[in-house]
């Protein structure tokens, strides 16, 4: 990787992820942030509001449930000296058991003028079978 400044910054995000604190969270994405999500064929842009709105949703499900996260960083992808890729999937323990899909995460993280890397796109696949998943997700999990 490029840069030393990104391993502590993803660590901190999925961290803030995995513990279900859109405070923290907010702070790594983007105002301008763009994303786009494609969830059984039908595909869905949306902006940092939008966004925020639906991590909001989530870590209350999670919380509600009592759940867990199960985020797995698949690939990180130097695209330009500012920019980075990170390729998560990421699926909920509910009672031990996870769910039968996940969701793939393109994310594109940037520096910005004050050297600080943000969240600034995203591509999503959502509802993904876990089976399609199953090799790269138990390399990742071991």
């Amino acid at each position: 990787m490029s840069d030393d400044t990104f391993r502590p910054f993803i660590d901190a995000f999925l961290d803030a992820w995995n513990r279900s604190s859109l405070m923290e969270l907010a702070y790594f994405i983007s105002k301008e942030y763009q994303a786009r999500e494609v969830t059984g064929g039908e595909i869905a842009d949306f902006g940092y509001e939008e966004s925020i709105e639906g991590w909001k949703q989530g870590f209350h499900f999670v919380k509600v449930n009592d759940a867990k996260w199960d985020v797995n960083e698949m690939s990180i992808i130097p695209l330009r000296e500012d920019e980075i890729m990170a390729i998560l999937s990421a699926t909920i323990h509910i009672q031990g058991k996870s769910m039968e899909t996940a969701n793939i995460f393109f994310n594109t993280f940037k520096k910005n003028k004050h050297s600080e890397w943000k969240l600034v796109r995203s591509y999503i696949e959502a509802g993904v079978s876990i089976e399609k998943l199953k090799d790269q997700y138990e390399q990742q999990v071991e």
